[in-house]
């Protein structure tokens, strides 16, 4: 299928062809017929992509911040990686879609197959949306027109939002789409609206739908609006303009009356006058795109809606609010379209918009392909990868399931540097896929999990979806007779890890697969190297293992038991399995001290205490109440009057050590390379694991164990892990 795609790095936008994504559970996949490019919010993605790095830094101050902080601490390079990893990969456009059902998830009633419906959908011939953010379109409205309903949702919260009363008096600050859309509806409120714009066509569409205007190019916004009231001030003014100004804020808080209601539905500069607004005790709110359920993981993607009674007024149920007003009569679209393109053609379009020529209503239009077609799963992307996949030989030909930032950016390359042979990746979306297979030389890139399993010359597969999905997929590819290698953690419940036990030991040992896990920082070149030192004595080690882990969303995916696993099965095994490489010895007893109150979702401020069999201690302080400008993970090692200190993987410094005081790496390096490389001769040469099987399940066991703790606070002694 074909989709819109912009680079970051230098604004062009290009048709791509991408795999059809996968509907999920609660999604729907709906062929598209047409879509709205919202100029203002779009323009600004791509004026953002032809900007130059110092131009790019002004737009967006706060993600230069991030990036300052992260050169402190992971150094200069590493952080370079990361910025051009983000910058190199084009990212889709549009949310303003319409089209017909193709399939409906599991968890989807209300909809069928053939149904018209208008959805947050990119512009792309084939979209998968959840359910929630989807709703169906009444027969006497077209195609084109409901195309405006998401933008008109915005408005439509920002309306709600100011709740106005019939005869109120509101100003509504630019006059773009979700301004005139605003207008209309405030006037079907019963309010007296005065719209604010630079632009004459779009002041003339407000006047068209009963507004007076203000010619910001000649008149006075203040005057005009305190005559406009009869010098009692306005009593609300929604700013929909895209401005870095701070003037539509200024100049809305002294055109209100006291306490008059100011909502931004828009982007604006946010130096407010606080005398203004203290002296007449305006009210200011920011609204958050379509309404109540908006990037709410439990709404958007589970599919759980707020109960009616509670919540009236949802993203979706704004959605049908529009639509309502358009069946109705009370809200016209069709002037609000100046240009149609077809799809083939959208770089002219986006060249139309930021060229700034006059313009409002952009409509992409979509040639009614074949639904097989447009359903197809795959997409060859490299000839000559697949030619070279033919040619024999034993290095493995490998599948990647799954294919999201971290696979993309670390572990995918890192396979690329080995002898392996790149066949497949799979994504659900189907775009970063594409991406993925693009940049890695891949020979086909899929949406569909069934081809890695059909296809029988695939004999590896790495593993790098959600955490919730690995168990199932490692057995699934160990009974296929798969080689695995699944990015940690193995299993985030103790059933779950008990069936890859049996299902791995189930295989007589000639033919069992190579299996691993991503414990990457034991390959590190420092953890080598303390691994090496550390064997030149016999008494026991005192490690401590400082994480400086920072604060996630509680809503966060990772923080989810029952997707994630929590964030101490989901990160903090990186540092049990450490510790346990440099030790060499099994946990024979555990200690857990949590700050998080019990039943918590956040696991981030916990403190772990290990007993080995020589003798030896570890502990973990896995937090997330420390700076982010500290190093975010700080090993010490102290044994027989000497001290190993390893500072966020740059830095090895040996004190007491004959021969060793320092190992400083240009380029932060935790050992990913290293380990896929020795995954891949693994399955070359039929050697040892990577990382011994008993290692793999213990380290997995102690960290669900502690996370059970944790939970619970079932066990405050101490606890003896069973051999």
């Amino acid at each position: 299928m074909l989709q819109v795609l912009q680079s970051l790095s230098t604004g062009e936008t290009e048709i791509a062809v991408t795999p059809c994504p996968r509907v999920g559970s609660a999604s729907l996949l709906i062929a598209t017929t047409a879509s709205l490019i919202s100029a203002g919010t779009e323009r600004m993605l791509v004026d953002f992509g032809k900007a130059g790095l110092i131009g790019k830094a002004r737009k967006q101050p706060d993600k230069v911040r991030q990036v300052l902080d992260k050169a402190k601490t992971d150094g200069f390079l590493t952080t370079l990686d990361a910025v051009r990893h983000k910058m190199d990969e084009p990212m889709p456009l549009g949310y303003c879609n319409v089209g017909r059902v193709l399939e409906t998830g599991a968890d989807v009633p209300g909809f069928e197959p053939g149904d018209r419906v208008v959805s947050n959908g990119t512009h792309a011939e084939c979209v998968s949306v959840p359910k929630n953010l989807c709703c169906r379109i009444p027969d006497a409205v077209s195609d084109e027109h409901a195309t405006f309903a998401v933008l008109g949702a915005i408005g439509l919260q920002g309306v709600r939002l100011a709740a106005p009363t019939l005869g109120e008096t509101f100003v509504v600050s630019g006059l773009g789409l979700v301004g005139l859309l605003t207008v209309q509806m405030l006037r079907a409120n019963g309010c007296r609206v005065l719209g604010m714009d630079y632009d004459p066509d779009r002041l003339r569409l407000a006047a068209s739908f009963g507004a007076e205007v203000v010619d910001l190019r000649s008149q006075d916004p203040l005057e005009v609006a305190d005559a406009f009231s009869r010098g009692r001030g306005v009593d609300g003014v929604l700013i929909a303009a895209a401005t870095s100004s701070n003037d539509p804020v200024q100049h809305a808080a002294k055109m209100c009356r006291k306490r008059g209601r100011i909502v931004l539905i828009g982007v604006a500069g946010l130096q407010l006058s606080r005398q203004e607004f203290f002296e007449k005790e305006i009210t200011f709110q920011v609204s958050c795109s379509y309404g109540p359920g908006r990037y709410d993981a439990a709404y958007e993607e589970a599919g759980h809606d707020y109960p009616e009674g509670f919540v009236r007024w949802t993203a979706q149920r704004n959605f049908e609010a529009v639509l309502d007003m358009m069946d109705g009569g009370q809200l016209d679209v069709e002037p609000l379209i100046s240009h149609r393109f077809e799809l083939s053609d959208a770089p002219q379009a986006y060249q139309l918009i930021s060229d700034k020529k006059p313009s409002i209503g952009v409509l992409l239009t979509y040639p009614q392909s074949q639904a097989t077609t447009l359903r197809n799963a795959s997409v060859r992307v490299h000839a000559e990868a697949e030619d070279s996949v033919r040619q024999g030989g034993t290095a493995p030909r490998v599948a990647f399931l799954g294919a999201g930032n971290f696979a993309r950016q670390v572990l995918i390359p890192a396979f690329a540097a080995t002898n392996a042979r790149l066949d497949l990746v799979n994504a659900r979306g189907g775009l970063s896929a594409l991406l993925a297979a693009k940049k890695n030389q891949i020979a086909e890139a899929t949406s569909d999990t069934n081809r890695i399993w059909q296809d029988q010359t695939i004999d590896t597969v790495a593993i790098t979806t959600r955490h919730d999905s690995h168990a199932g997929f490692v057995c699934e590819a160990l009974r296929r007779g798969k080689h695995v290698f699944v990015e940690k953690p193995l299993a985030i419940g103790a059933d779950e890890l008990a069936d890859v036990v049996r299902t791995y030991q189930a295989i007589a040992a000639p033919q069992r697969p190579v299996l691993t896990v991503g414990f990457n920082r034991r390959f590190a070149p420092h953890i080598t190297k303390m691994k090496q030192l550390l064997q030149t004595t016999q008494q026991p080690l005192s490690m401590v293992f400082t994480v400086n882990a920072g604060v996630l969303p509680p809503d966060h995916w990772l923080c989810d038991p029952q997707i994630g696993g929590g964030r101490i099965i989901g990160e903090a095994c990186h540092f049990i399995d450490t510790l346990r490489f440099l030790c060499g010895h099994p946990v024979v007893d555990i200690q857990v001290q949590s700050l998080a109150p019990a039943g918590r979702r956040d696991e981030g401020c916990s403190t772990i205490g290990l007993t080995y069999a020589d003798g030896s201690t570890g502990t973990v302080h896995y937090l997330s109440n420390g700076h982010k400008r500290f190093a975010k993970e700080r090993l010490e090692v102290f044994v027989g009057g000497r001290v190993l200190q390893l500072d966020n993987f740059r830095v090895l410094q040996g004190f007491g050590f004959n021969k060793f005081r320092r190992m400083r790496l240009w380029r932060q390096d935790k050992g990913h390379q290293a380990e896929v490389a020795a995954f891949v001769a693994a399955i070359e040469t039929g050697g040892e694991l990577p990382i011994p099987f008993a290692e793999l399940e213990e380290t997995s066991r102690i960290a669900i164990e502690i996370a059970s703790q944790i939970r619970t606070r079932s066990s405050v002694a101490p606890k003896a892990v069973a051999a």
